[in-house]
């Protein structure tokens, strides 16, 4: 039989992350674990009940003028870096492991776990309910349609809608 163990309360004080930077908000119902792994730069802001899951190793980064919604959930365990000036809507899941099925050796709760970072690049704009999944990267200044999912890597100055997402037209930049 598999024993669990707790991850800890996600209770955090601003001393315990690796960086905080100034003007971070934390709305009510922030959890925050491992905070000794999480770099957040200025004017950062953190929606309601939003988890940022830490992990012992790797790191989650979230760069300067980035907005995040409430109802959050990022999971770093293979890494997560958010460029600056990224808006996240409400309800964004954005995960880094999941499970080895190849071979499968029994319930997959226990099979082994991968580990690929995810990286969102500056200016990217995630709607509300959009899943990112390991080892992707949003391309600058892309735009992620509500309810997205996010299977493989974004093209910059990408519409992109639908589970799976397709690109359904290209931004100009000035």
């Amino acid at each position: 039989m598999k024993l669990y163990k707790s991850h800890g309360t996600g209770d955090f004080n601003r001393s315990d992350f690796k960086y905080l930077g100034s003007n971070v908000v934390f709305e009510s119902g922030v959890k925050v674990f491992h905070p000794e792994n999480i770099i957040i730069q200025d004017n950062v802001y953190i929606g309601h009940n939003t988890i940022l899951k830490g992990y012992y190793k790797n790191t989650l980064s979230i760069g300067e003028n980035t907005w995040i919604g409430q109802d959050c959930f990022f999971h770093s365990a293979g890494g997560l870096e958010i460029e600056s000036n990224v808006g996240i809507g409400p309800k964004v899941s954005i995960l880094t492991s999941n499970h080895i099925l190849e071979p499968l050796k029994g319930p997959i709760l226990f099979q082994p776990i991968e580990f690929r970072p995810v990286i969102i690049r500056t200016g990217v704009d995630i709607g509300i309910g959009s899943t990112i999944l390991p080892g992707v990267s949003i391309g600058e200044f892309s735009q992620i349609g509500s309810m997205t999912l996010i299977n493989k890597d974004v093209d910059r100055l990408s519409v992109c809608v639908g589970v799976p997402f397709r690109v359904i037209r290209k931004l100009d930049l000035e």
